[in-house]
Order: structure tokens, then C-alpha cells, then sequence
């Protein structure tokens, strides 16, 4: 009979390295160089995948991490830990932000969600755009939609005036002196935020609302310009600033509204039951539809739909919440034209949780290298998660090994998202 015991060794390694210095004929010195995987630190690979790894994702804090290093043996401070884990990780930077472009334009969807994060003491948020192939995270000043477009470009930097571009300004009633002035101008392109605000300035339109509407449309038009979206469906919580695009709303979310109502007698409290009972029956009938459309039930689940959320009860804001969610018939409903998208944003919430968990642990970021890591990392432990990676194993392909045995995480998107049945 044989039992197999498993253990875990954890001890420090030292390592000491003789460089050999030469000086040449003409005076100069010349220093042998450290191996390429220490990237010029005075700590060796694991050790720095260990940091990251407790730091990001098991969200120990800089504190206790210092303290666990040294009852380990090792012999570091806390600007150490601190330089190891906001420095030099350009590479990584890179594949997170080549995410994004990757998922835009090989997914059919993305679920998308923000939330609050603290800045060098300031108010902030993070944007987080997703689906069952990766998560992408990015913090930001602001979560207006103005600041959405600009995201959505991944990583473009520049404004476009085309044909989508003025028909947005139109669509949100932009002036027709203003849009006659930028439609002379149509078709062309501007690199940067700077020349673009310099052209709107040189063509007169300078009122707060005017350019803000003429810089969405700009956006607009550069995320087209560069083929990421296509028909993309995004779905929401029916925030107003991810409104764009092909736009589908969480069922979850509307059906919150009517179970948050507070009853003032018995019969608002069984309206609001029977309400909610017909809501959560059509859900499963949808998602039965996801699973095989028929083109005969569309037609059925949107006269159920009309019947739920037309009815009058004898709780008069309960009938005001039903014609709101009315309203919005076409986005709730979006499954029945692109049935390959969920019905709620349960994706989306799933995923920001780990980052509300890391801000409630470790507060704010204070620098601006160290807002950009948090973000770096969560993205790419979060889509290394949905691609059955081990994060570990990750880590140790980028910063250990000379030769990467892990694809690029864009790239195990792409096949993803191509896969027969996604």
C-alpha cells in the first residue's frame, strides 16, 4: 500500500553573480550584464511572480505582504515591494490594452458595468467591458459617455468626421448650423484631443453642450472608422453613458426596479407579486428562445411583453414604473433580433466584484503607474480566468520563462470567441 502526503516548501533562495569586467585597449570598461528574466532588479522572477500574485490576486496588502516576505527570509522594504509591483511591466501593459481590440471585434456582445475607484484622494471610476472571453478594465476621471467612446476606441487616439459621426450629432439634435459646419468637413481626421479642439474652436462652435455632442459624434465616428464594433450589442444596466452602438438592456436590472417598490397595503403588495411573477415567467421564456429561436414566438413574446407591462393596478407608481420599463421595450427585447446575447449583466458585476473587494481592502491608488497595474492585472487575471488559465502559471510564462509557452492572451480571444457554439 502507498499514500501519497503532498507538502509545500516555501524558503529564500539566494543567488550571487560574478560579473566579469574587462577594460579594453582604448580605456573603456565593459560589465558583464545580469540575465535578461531579472529585468534589471535585484530580485529574482519568482519572487516578483509571488509579489504580484499575492498582491493581485489573493489582494494581500502592501503591509502584510512585507511582513510575510520577511518572516520568509527575504530581505526587501516596503518601496521595494512597492517599485516591484508598479514598475516594470510594459509588456504586460501592452497585452492587457491589446485585449480589448481583440474582444471588440471578434465578439457579438459585451456586457459592460462601472463602479467607483479613489485616485490620489479624488472621486474616480472604472469602466469594465466584457464577456465570456476576457475582461477589460480601466480607470478613469469621469464615466460620462463621452469618456465611453473614448475607450471603445482601444487604444486610438484619434476623432473622425464621417457619415456615422454627423448622423450621431444629428441624432442628438446638434444645431443644424453647427452639423452644416462640420459636415463640410466630412471625412476628415484628426490624430489627437488637441487638433480636435483646436478645429471645432477655428469653425466657431465653443458652447459646452455644442462640443460635447460634436466630440461624441467624432468618437463615434473613429470607433467605426477602425472596424471594432461592427454590430456590436452592448448590453447595460441602462446607465445613460453606454448607450451607443446596438444597445440591449439587463432584464435583471428592470425586474429590480418593481421588487425594490414598497407596498402601502395588502393589494400593492399583490400586484407587485403577480407583477414580478409574470416578469421572472417571460425571462425563462426568453432564455428557452436563446436556446432555440423559432421566428413564430417573437412576435407572441412581444405581445406578452406589451400585455405585462401595459396592465394597470390599483398601485398608481407601480403602474408608472411599468410604462418606464415600457419605454424601453426595444432594448429589452433585443434578444429576439441577436439571440447570442445574455439577458442580464451578470457577467459584468461578477467580474467588478474582485475590484470593489480590491478598493474596499486597499483603498485608492496614489500614483498614476500604480492606478494603470491595477488595472493591467485584473484584466488579465480576470481573462485568464474565463480562458482556463491558471493565473500562476501566467505569471511564470511572462516573467520567468525566455520563451513564452502561453499564446497572447488576444490571441486565445480571437479563437474563443470564433469557436463553433460560442
Amino acid at each position: 500500500m502507498s499514500r501519497r502526503i503532498q507538502d509545500l516548501l516555501i524558503t529564500s533562495h539566494n543567488t550571487r553573480y560574478r560579473l566579469e569586467r574587462w577594460i579594453t585597449p582604448q580605456g573603456e570598461t565593459l560589465t558583464a550584464e545580469l540575465p535578461a528574466e531579472l529585468g534589471g532588479r535585484h530580485f529574482g522572477p519568482e519572487l516578483v511572480r509571488f509579489i504580484l500574485y499575492q498582491y493581485h490576486h489573493c489582494q494581500t496588502t502592501q503591509p502584510l505582504l512585507l511582513e510575510q516576505l520577511r518572516e520568509y527570509g527575504i530581505d526587501i522594504s516596503g518601496g521595494q515591494i512597492e517599485w516591484i509591483l508598479s514598475h516594470g511591466h510594459e509588456s504586460l501593459h501592452q497585452e492587457k490594452a491589446d485585449l480589448l481590440e481583440a474582444g471588440l471585434q471578434s465578439s457579438p456582445y459585451v456586457t459592460v458595468d462601472d463602479s467607483g475607484a479613489r485616485h490620489q484622494g479624488l472621486n474616480g471610476h472604472v469602466t469594465h467591458i466584457g464577456n465570456e472571453c476576457f475582461a477589460w478594465f480601466e480607470s478613469t476621471e469621469s464615466k460620462s459617455r463621452q469618456n465611453f467612446l473614448s475607450l471603445l476606441r482601444a487604444g486610438h487616439q484619434d476623432y473622425c468626421l464621417g457619415p456615422d459621426a454627423i448622423g450621431y450629432m444629428e441624432k442628438h439634435k446638434l444645431p443644424a448650423v453647427q452639423v452644416d459646419k462640420l459636415r463640410a468637413h466630412s471625412g476628415e481626421g484628426f490624430e489627437n484631443e488637441e487638433t480636435w479642439l483646436a478645429f471645432l474652436h477655428s469653425i466657431d462652435i465653443t458652447g459646452a453642450r455644442h462640443i460635447r455632442i460634436a466630440t461624441e459624434g467624432a468618437l463615434y465616428g473613429s470607433v467605426l472608422e477602425h472596424g471594432l464594433c461592427h454590430d456590436l450589442v452592448i448590453v447595460s444596466d441602462d446607465a445613460g453613458q453606454f448607450d451607443v452602438l446596438v444597445h440591449a438592456l439587463c432584464r435583471v436590472h428592470a425586474e429590480r426596479l418593481v421588487h425594490k417598490m414598497l407596498p402601502l397595503n395588502e393589494p400593492h403588495r399583490k400586484d407587485i407579486r403577480q407583477v414580478r411573477e409574470q416578469i421572472w415567467t417571460l425571462y425563462a421564456d426568453l432564455k428557452a428562445f436563446k436556446d432555440a429561436p423559432e421566428e413564430g414566438d417573437k412576435e407572441k413574446l412581444a405581445q406578452r411583453f406589451d400585455r405585462i407591462f401595459t396592465q394597470r393596478t390599483s398601485y398608481q407608481s407601480l403602474n408608472r414604473l411599468l410604462e418606464h420599463i415600457h419605454a424601453n421595450k426595444d432594448e429589452l427585447l433585443r434578444v429576439l433580433e441577436r439571440p447570442e446575447i445574455p439577458l442580464h449583466t451578470n457577467g459584468s458585476e461578477r467580474d467588478i466584484r474582485d475590484f470593489v473587494k480590491k478598493r474596499k481592502v486597499s483603498g485608492g491608488t496614489r500614483s498614476d503607474e500604480g492606478r494603470r497595474c491595477r488595472d493591467t492585472f485584473i484584466s488579465l487575471k480576470k481573462t485568464c480566468r474565463k480562458l482556463g488559465i491558471s493565473f500562476w502559471d501566467f505569471l511564470h510564462d511572462r516573467l520567468c520563462m525566455p520563451e513564452r509557452s502561453i499564446p497572447p492572451l488576444s490571441e486565445l480571444v480571437r479563437e474563443r470567441a470564433s469557436a463553433p457554439g460560442y
